[in-house]
């Protein structure tokens, strides 16, 4: 069955069409019907992810290509689209606590989470600039409002607010750097770029570090991190979760797109910046969390630190380094789900706790809530057996069969640095005296903490099944 309009065939961007006809039909019924409907068009925009996402399996196998060239669905492109679909599906499950309060009974948040995640899907398919960049701006539009969706609360109004100033210079900086390329190549084709550049002139590069330095903010790596801990601080925690897991995958699979098809013919130019961000984003990662009382500022600097060893992979500008950052950030994904999950479960008396010292003694109040969170701690120190182990070996492997030894050497140490204070938490919940016990655990935290709990602790058994979905996913890149 094909579908063609204007000369262009559709059927590649069906599942995203179903997606924003879907997000317009739940913003009529909401505005229709006001906020009684929030806990109903939250409920059927996750019903609505998972058909897309169904859909997306669904296409023909191969590379599609349509509009020209501006649109890509390959297997690199499925594999981060179902990805991406399952932290926005999460997201909206975690929410439902948050939007359950009579005061934040906002029925936009599911539709913004819907557009985001459309924009995210966009991104994800980009085959040339303009693309880039309109997916880029339809994902990031949506997370500056829910950042601030919280209205009552000043944190987070700042953290929207926050959010939308340094994203807007970011843009600028991409931009920039799109025109540059555009002005020295004559193309915005990611397929065009790369045949432009084996030429290699100083403008072209220029425009690549501009490029680059704007995903770097989306990912939010050094030095283009300053956002992160403000804006998971102060965002809601539901939020938080879905900055923390879906927009970090569509970001990352065009870093990767970008570099690996449209600059695969000046590796050696854009692998230094890679390396100098990778290092980078590992070391702070690893070292400023160390004094961090609050745990989403916690977990946002280990959200940096987990990008600067996801782009280990990348660095090495091969397709066993790209199978690597799929698997990382599939394995990141799930591990950074469930502590959210953990960390929303968080709560005396009806008041939501997010200091380190909350956890004390978890162990005896909550024995099975304590025992998941700390696997999940172990996993994302990187302790084998669990899958986080896994996921730096995939990374680390592909750089030292690259040539870049002294970056998997740092990567390794700032891992070790990086379990001290994974292992502290572990240390609160297991040794300090207990405080009060928590308030009963909702049934939707238990299942997404309880899914990613145990495939993480599950992953070694049989990891045979995303290990080949993402070789195949990364090789047809090249």
């Amino acid at each position: 069955m094909k579908f063609q309009s204007a000369g262009y065939q559709l059927l590649p961007v069906l599942p995203e069409l179903v997606l924003g006809v879907g997000a317009m039909v739940l913003l009529i019924v909401g505005v229709y019907r006001g906020p009684q409907t929030t806990r109903l068009v939250t409920a059927l925009a996750a019903c609505l992810l998972i058909v897309v996402g169904t859909l997306e399996v669904m296409l023909p196998a191969g590379k599609l290509i349509t509009f020209g060239g501006s649109f890509i669905v390959d297997d690199f492109a499925r594999f981060l689209k179902i990805l991406a679909i399952i932290g926005s599906t999460a997201t909206l499950v975690l929410s439902a606590e948050f939007l359950a309060d009579p005061s934040r009974r906002i029925f936009e948040y599911a539709i913004l989470v819907l557009l985001s995640t459309l924009g995210m899907m966009v991104l994800i398919s980009a085959g040339d600039l303009i693309m880039l960049y309109l997916g880029l701006e339809m994902m990031s539009l949506a997370l500056y409002v829910v950042a601030a969706s919280n209205r009552d609360d000043v944190k987070s109004t700042e953290a929207g607010l926050k959010y939308f100033v340094l994203g807007a210079l970011s843009s600028g900086m991409l931009l920039y750097g799109a025109s540059l390329i555009y002005g020295f190549t004559g193309t915005v084709s990611f397929a065009g770029i790369a045949a432009a550049v084996k030429t290699g002139s100083i403008g072209l590069v220029f425009g690549l570090v501009f490029l680059l330095a704007g995903l770097c903010f989306k990912v939010s790596a050094v030095p283009f991190h300053m956002w992160t801990p403000d804006v998971y601080e102060g965002a809601p925690t539901p939020v938080t979760a879905f900055f923390a897991s879906a927009p970090k995958v569509a970001a990352l699979a065009v870093f990767t797109r970008v570099a690996l098809t449209a600059f695969s013919g000046i590796v050696p130019q854009w692998q230094q910046i890679v390396i100098f961000v990778s290092i980078a984003s590992m070391a702070l990662g690893s070292f400023a969390a160390i004094g961090q009382k609050n745990i989403k500022r916690l977990m946002a600097y280990s959200s940096i630190g987990h990008m600067g060893f996801a782009l280990v992979g990348l660095a090495a500008g091969t397709a066993e380094g790209a199978q690597g950052v799929l698997i990382y950030i599939a394995i990141y994904v799930a591990m950074t789900l469930g502590s959210f999950a953990v960390i929303l479960t968080m709560k005396r008396n009806g008041q939501h706790v997010e200091n380190i010292s909350d956890f004390s003694g978890l162990s005896r109040t909550n024995p099975l809530l304590a025992f998941f969170f700390a696997m999940l701690l172990f996993s994302l120190a990187g302790i084998p057996p669990l899958a986080g182990f896994f996921a730096k070996y995939f990374v680390f492997v592909a750089a030292i069969k690259g040539g870049l030894f002294t970056l998997s050497v740092i990567g390794v140490l700032t891992s070790v640095v990086g379990a001290f204070y994974y292992l502290n938490i572990v240390k609160v919940m297991y040794f300090d005296e207990p405080l009060a016990e928590l308030d009963p655990v909702r049934g939707e935290l238990k299942a997404v903490l309880a899914i990613a709990g145990l495939f993480n602790m599950l992953f070694w058994a049989y990891p045979g099944l995303l290990v080949s979905t993402a070789t195949a996913a990364a090789r047809s890149l090249f």
